[in-house]
């Protein structure tokens, strides 16, 4: 029998998710300097520009920290999209300030509905909860906004730390034989949760690619312990105990 004393969780895709997909709320930003970009060509500049800068400097590494991390992706993503590339670096003061701020709080994410209900009934089962997320600081301000921070003993976030998940150091703060990760990321959450000793689920919510489900291309979940929301995760704690 495992008695479960601890459940982490990952933050993007798992307790929050975009109030709006990522693409729309950069256009909206986008478009008072660049006007409206394509929304299909923005949604694929964006996925390009991000995976790209996330190769080139893992863990918001370099001098300027995350606000140059992500200037970088946002100028990519305008220019991808057909921006003018004169006007985006004009408008790059006035561009990347607003979403750095937009996505500090609940403007840019909101909770999933099972969210705070989820952490709520662990608490009650006299489980603690904590948070491992591949983010920048801001996510701090994100989950107070949300009110959910009071709820996590535990917030390691990428940038603080400079280690990215699936690495197993990001891991060892918690009690490996006592604890389950839950996340989206087949490797990133799930192998990287049980390459360091860990139980692991892996959420697969229902609904279209980037509303929810989020399934990586060619994977294999073959013996993968998947759970199609927070509640399932609940369940899964209750029958180690049985």
């Amino acid at each position: 029998m495992t008695v479960i004393r601890l459940v982490t969780f990952d933050a993007l895709h798992t307790l929050v998710t975009p109030r709006l997909p990522i693409y729309v709320q950069y256009s909206q930003t986008f478009a008072p300097y660049l006007g409206v970009l394509e929304p299909g060509l923005l949604k694929q500049s964006f996925k390009v520009a991000l995976s790209q800068v996330q190769k080139e400097n893992p863990t918001y590494q370099g001098n300027s920290g995350a606000e140059g991390w992500w200037s970088e992706v946002i100028k990519r993503t305008a220019i991808g999209a057909g921006a003018n590339q004169q006007a985006v670096d004009s408008s790059l003061p006035q561009i990347v300030p607003s979403l750095m701020e937009r996505f500090s709080s609940r403007q840019g994410y909101k909770l999933f509905h099972d969210s705070l209900p989820v952490l709520r009934r662990l608490h009650h089962m006299n489980i603690r909860t904590a948070l491992i997320s591949n983010t920048d600081t801001r996510m701090f301000s994100v989950l107070k906004d949300l009110e959910i921070a009071p709820y996590l003993g535990s917030i390691l976030l990428s940038e603080a730390v400079g280690i990215e998940k699936p690495s197993a150091e990001i891991f060892l703060p918690m009690e490996m034989q006592d604890s389950v990760h839950v996340g989206d990321e087949l490797e990133s959450d799930y192998r990287g949760a049980r390459a360091a000793g860990m139980h692991a689920l892996l959420l697969r919510r229902a609904g279209p690619e980037g509303d929810g489900e989020r399934k990586e291309e060619g994977e294999n979940l073959q013996g993968v312990q998947v759970v199609n929301d927070l509640w399932g995760v609940v369940k899964w704690v209750e029958r180690q105990t049985d």
